[in-house]
């Protein structure tokens, strides 16, 4: 009876364990394949621009604002940080980092894969962020 406890409290203890180091990110860290992705859009075509921001609006700027500053209609339902694509902080990501993040999701945010399935796309939305600097 004693080790049917044990192992009953040890059984216990490793699923919340487990569920609690699962469930909780403490980074939002990037895989390598990603810091050196080269974007293969081109960032100063005007129409990719247009396109990109079409694409932001629709998707991005409920939460992170018409400007990046993390000000959109939906940021006061947030509990984590959006984010302030204006800042010197935001523009030392590489492209690929921007990318992997769009595509992950992480706390609040979510993953856009599925929801933006075009690749282009994502590397379209990418550049427009870029414009989106003090």
């Amino acid at each position: 009876m004693k080790n049917l406890k044990k192992l009953i409290l040890l059984g216990t203890i490793a699923v919340i364990t487990f569920s609690f180091t699962s469930i909780v990110k403490t980074d939002w860290v990037v895989p390598a394949k990603y810091k050196t992705m080269k974007n293969p859009t081109d960032a100063k075509d005007k129409e990719n621009l247009a396109i990109g921001k079409t694409l932001y609006a629709k998707h991005c700027a409920s939460c992170h604002g018409k400007k990046g500053l993390g000000d959109g209609s939906k940021a006061p339902e947030l509990k984590g940080d959006l984010g302030d694509f204006s800042s010197a902080e935001f523009h030392k990501q590489t492209d690929g980092e921007i990318f992997f993040r769009l595509i992950d999701g992480y706390e609040d945010m979510p993953g856009f894969k599925k929801k933006i399935a075009s690749d282009e796309d994502r590397w379209l939305i990418v550049n427009y962020v870029r414009t989106l600097k003090n």
